[in-house]
């Protein structure tokens, strides 16, 4: 009977906006509309009362129509205060089952994957499944999310195609590439049961100084930076995916870790605005949909105070500043630059900060026993609450009619995107590289990837030939001819070899790439995407 009450409820809020002239279910708003002052995330005030997602401060411009956004102001409007609390919180699990009794237990908005939580890409959709009919009575779709950036930072192996690291983008420069990888990519992972990725990566990194972000990163170039976050955006938005660019306002250049510890970014607002802040700042004018919170102490905008729990940055900087209307998603509130507080008061500084989806709250049972009290006890309005969860829920109903595409979907644009990476930072730019037996060395999982694509290219693999090396952050430089970086290419400035080329990722098809050129098949177009002390050039 839910299903039909929630279902009907959603026809008549998208007819009344249908009659009212707004876009049809489904449609893409033409562009961004200004915010206007008074409809703050904490405050959605002066609005018209007839009108459910104006009376939440709620405005087209992000993705969702008019209809969407009025029909999830009116299901959310029904919600109980417990409901309403579960749909803000987006939780890990345990094991490999459908996690359907924690999501019923707290009315969960959304359940998170991770590695341990893998056993095949059949066990993954048929989870998703299981937790999809679960939750078929809301009349909106259950927020299903993975972190799947690509290169290090992937959690699934196996039923998609593997990206190397996102600084693959700012190597090729080639921002339909990008759109088409994550476009591509994207369909993968609807076909598996997903509704959301956690990606991509908007940060500028500064180099080997940034211990967090690296090669997650397209590149030190905060205008590279944006064209590709950007692009990765809209295409994984054109595969119907919830898709937050990370990690606001900008983790490339904070020299400590926020996994552990509250990293404190001490650059004057001027200097933030034109580096950190662009890529975000062009992303939304350009549509994003979403954004997630880092957890930084921005000292020139509210000292002291992690930026995902701070009013000043997100009410203030990403929705009175860049004019942002959509989704804001915190960053893991389990880590460390926020867990030494209590979950139920993490949780509530989040949402009255301005934050719609809450991450991983360390303890899930208390960050929503938190928010069912702070609401009852005044301190959180429950109109901030239904803002929060109404903004989630019409980005869902907005991607609903997504369809996947089967496994290998992604294979063509990756391989193109790898190939259109490969960077020769030193030695020759033409011809062939290695000799017809080559010799690999170095980082295993790399050597792992590369001796079949050698073969396959006729190259004879044993001692006695080219010695290929291969290097990733953290590993050991060895005496060779030829030099691979794999991941971040700034490892390069600890070789002395003759040849040394960037790879950006340790894949199979990255690796093929890289072999073409080995062989003189093919020219390397990438360049450097972050300068490298020590080598040749940037590129050929």
């Amino acid at each position: 009977m839910r299903a039909l009450r929630v279902l009907a409820t959603y026809a008549v809020a998208a007819a009344l906006a249908a009659c009212s002239g707004a876009a049809p279910d489904g449609a893409t708003d033409a562009g961004p509309t200004a915010p206007p002052s008074a409809l703050a995330p904490s405050d959605p005030t002066a609005a018209d009362p007839a009108d459910p997602a104006s009376a939440l401060g709620l405005v087209e411009g992000w993705g969702p129509s008019a209809g969407e956004l009025d029909a999830a102001a009116t299901l959310v409007a029904g919600l109980t205060l417990r409901e309403l609390a579960g749909q803000v919180i987006v939780a890990p699990w345990s094991g490999t089952r459908a996690p359907t009794g924690l999501v019923g237990r707290h009315h969960l908005g959304g359940v998170i994957w991770f590695g341990d939580n893998v056993v095949s890409p059949a066990q993954v959709r048929r989870t998703n499944r299981a937790l999809r009919r679960a939750t078929a009575d809301r009349g909106w779709p259950l927020l299903v999310g993975v972190d799947q950036e690509g290169g290090a930072v992937a959690r699934l192996d196996r039923g998609v195609t593997r990206l190397p690291s996102f600084m693959t983008s700012g190597a090729a420069r080639t921002p339909r590439l990008t759109r088409d990888v994550a476009r591509a990519s994207g369909r993968e992972l609807r076909a598996l049961g997903f509704t959301a990725v956690f990606a991509p990566v908007a940060d500028v990194t500064i180099g080997p100084a940034d211990p967090t972000i690296g090669a997650r990163s397209a590149s030190s170039s905060p205008a590279q930076a944006a064209v590709q976050a950007l692009a990765a955006s809209r295409g994984l938005a054109d595969a119907g995916l919830v898709s937050p660019l990370k990690h606001f306002p900008g983790h490339g250049s904070v020299r400590a870790d926020s996994h552990h510890t509250l990293p404190r970014q001490t650059v004057p607002l001027p200097r933030l605005r034109e580096r950190d802040l662009r890529p975000f700042s062009e992303a939304v004018a350009g549509g994003a949909s979403a954004v997630m919170l880092g957890h930084l102490d921005v000292r020139a905008v509210d000292p002291g105070v992690p930026s995902s729990l701070s009013r000043r940055v997100v009410d203030g900087l990403l929705r009175r500043d860049l004019g942002f209307q959509g989704l804001v998603v915190t960053d893991s509130l389990a880590m460390g630059a926020v867990a030494r507080q209590p979950a139920d008061r993490v949780a509530v500084r989040a949402l009255r900060a301005g934050a719609d989806v809450l991450l991983m709250p360390e303890d899930v049972s208390r960050a929503h026993a938190g928010v069912v009290r702070a609401v009852r006890a005044g301190v959180l309005p429950r109109r901030r609450l239904e803002q929060a969860a109404a903004r989630q829920v019409a980005l869902l109903l907005h991607h609903r009619a997504a369809r996947g595409a089967p496994p290998g979907t992604a294979r063509r644009a990756a391989a193109a995107w790898s190939r259109a990476a490969v960077t020769v930072a030193t030695g020759p730019c033409s011809g062939r590289l290695v000799g017809r037996r080559v010799t690999p060395a170095g980082d295993a999982r790399a050597v792992r990837a590369f001796v079949p694509a050698a073969r396959a290219a006729g190259l004879r693999v044993g001692r006695g030939g080219t010695r290929v090396a291969f290097l990733r952050p953290g590993g050991r430089a060895v005496p060779a001819a030829v030099t691979v970086a794999v991941e971040a290419p700034w490892v390069l400035a600890r070789s002395r070899s003759r040849v040394e080329l960037a790879a950006y990722g340790d894949t199979p098809l990255a690796m093929r790439a890289v072999v073409r050129v080995l062989v003189g098949r093919d020219r390397a177009p990438g360049r450097l995407p972050v300068r490298v002390p020590g080598v040749a050039r940037r590129g050929c």
